[in-house]
C-alpha cells in the first residue's frame, strides 16, 4: 500500500472544492513529486469519477481524492427564511434570486462507491469521519484512508475508527474549518500547538495543514513531528488552478487587509478575505450547511460574472499575502527548497 514516505517530495496539494482544485492541478503536484488531491465536493458521481480518470491519465504519481462527510443539517427553517429575505436585495441587484434548499448529502453513497472502484492511492475525509466499516472497505482496496482533524478529540475519534493518517488543520487554514460538529465554531489553538499535541498522542504520521505557504513553513511543521504539509492557499495562484479571475485578482488587490471566519456563505464555518458581504451579513447568517451554501449560490456565481469580489466568497489562508503564481511544480519546488 502507499505511504506519506514514498513522496519524492513531503508536499500535498490541498483538496480544494468548488472550482480551484482542478485534475490539472493534482496531476501537477503529482508530477512535480508529491501527492496531488481531486475534490468530491459539489460534483456528481459522474463527474468525480471523470475526474478521477483525467488525473490518471496526466500523471502517472499517486493521486488523492476528498470526500465531505455528510452530517446532519443545523438549518432552522424560520432563521433561513429571514436570511433569504435579508439576501434577496443583493441576490436582485446581480439579476437573480436566493436559491432553493433542499437536503443533499453530496452522494455519499455514490462516491465511495466510486473511490472503492478506482483505488486512488489515498482518500481523504472533511466535515467529520467516516465509519469503520467504510475505512475498513477502502483499506482493503488497497486505500490510505486520511481524516481531518481540528482537535485532538477529533484525532482520537479518528483513529479509533481505523484512520491511516490524520490530517491536522490549524485555524490559520483557508476555506472551510474541517470540524466535525458544524455547531462548534472551530478552535484557535495554533497549528503548531495542535500539531505537537496530536503527534505526541497518536502514533500515525500526519499531515499538516493551515498557513503553510513558504519552505520555512513546511521545515517548521515537519521538525514538529508532521510526515507531510499540506498546501492549499500557496496553490491558488497557479497556473493549473481553476481559481475564478475574481478570486485570483481580490488575492493580489491591496483592497482586502485581512481574513475572517465566517459562516455567511455556506452555513459552516470558513475562512476567507474580509469583503463587503462578510462585513454586511456575517452577523445575521444562520448556521445550516447545505442549506446556506444553497441560499448564496445563484448569487455568488452572478457576482463572479459581474467581476464583483464584494458578492462573492475568497477563500484564503491567514498567509495569504505570501503566495505568489507560476506553474504549480515550480509553487512545490519552492515550498520543499528546506526539506533534506
Amino acid at each position: 500500500m502507499f505511504g506519506l514516505s514514498d513522496l519524492a517530495v513531503p508536499i500535498i496539494g490541498a483538496p480544494m472544492a468548488g472550482g480551484p482544485g482542478t485534475p490539472a492541478l493534482a496531476a501537477a503536484v503529482s508530477n512535480a513529486g508529491g501527492l496531488g488531491f481531486l475534490a468530491a465536493g459539489y460534483l456528481t458521481a459522474e463527474k468525480f469519477a471523470d475526474g478521477i480518470a483525467a488525473v490518471r491519465v496526466a500523471t502517472t504519481g499517486p493521486i488523492g481524492v476528498n470526500l465531505f462527510v455528510p452530517q446532519p443539517s443545523l438549518a432552522d427553517r424560520a432563521a433561513l427564511d429571514r436570511y433569504r429575505e435579508e439576501l434577496t436585495p443583493l441576490a436582485e441587484s446581480y439579476g437573480t434570486a436566493p436559491g432553493r434548499t433542499h437536503p443533499d448529502d453530496d452522494a455519499w453513497d455514490a462516491k465511495i462507491d466510486v473511490v472503492a472502484d478506482t483505488a486512488p492511492e489515498m482518500a481523504s475525509f472533511t466535515f467529520g469521519c467516516p465509519s469503520a466499516e467504510t475505512l475498513a472497505r477502502l483499506r482493503k482496496r488497497g486505500v490510505l484512508t486520511a481524516v481531518t482533524v481540528t482537535s485532538l478529540d477529533e484525532a482520537g475519534i479518528a483513529v479509533r475508527a481505523g484512520a491511516d493518517v490524520l490530517v491536522v488543520q490549524g485555524p490559520e487554514a483557508g476555506g472551510h474549518r474541517g470540524t466535525f460538529d458544524p455547531g462548534r465554531r472551530p478552535g484557535e489553538e495554533p497549528l503548531d500547538a495542535l500539531l505537537s499535541a496530536v503527534c505526541a498522542a497518536h502514533d500515525l504520521p500526519v499531515i499538516a495543514a493551515g498557513g503553510l505557504t513558504s519552505a520555512g513553513d513546511v521545515r517548521r511543521a515537519l521538525d514538529l513531528g508532521a510526515s507531510a504539509a499540506q498546501a492549499g492557499t500557496a496553490l491558488l495562484l497557479a497556473d493549473e488552478a481553476g481559481t475564478n479571475p475574481v478570486h485570483r485578482q481580490a488575492l493580489t488587490d491591496p483592497q482586502f487587509t485581512h481574513t475572517v471566519v465566517t459562516c455567511a456563505f455556506s452555513g459552516r464555518y470558513a475562512r476567507g478575505l474580509a469583503n463587503g458581504f462578510t462585513d454586511r451579513y456575517d452577523p445575521e447568517a444562520p448556521l445550516g450547511y447545505p442549506e446556506v451554501n444553497q441560499l448564496t449560490g445563484a448569487m455568488r456565481r452572478a457576482a463572479i460574472a459581474a467581476g464583483d469580489p464584494h458578492g462573492t466568497n475568497l477563500w484564503a489562508g491567514t498567509a495569504w499575502r505570501r503566495i505568489r503564481g507560476g506553474a504549480a511544480a515550480d509553487i512545490v519546488a519552492a515550498l520543499a527548497q528546506e526539506v533534506a
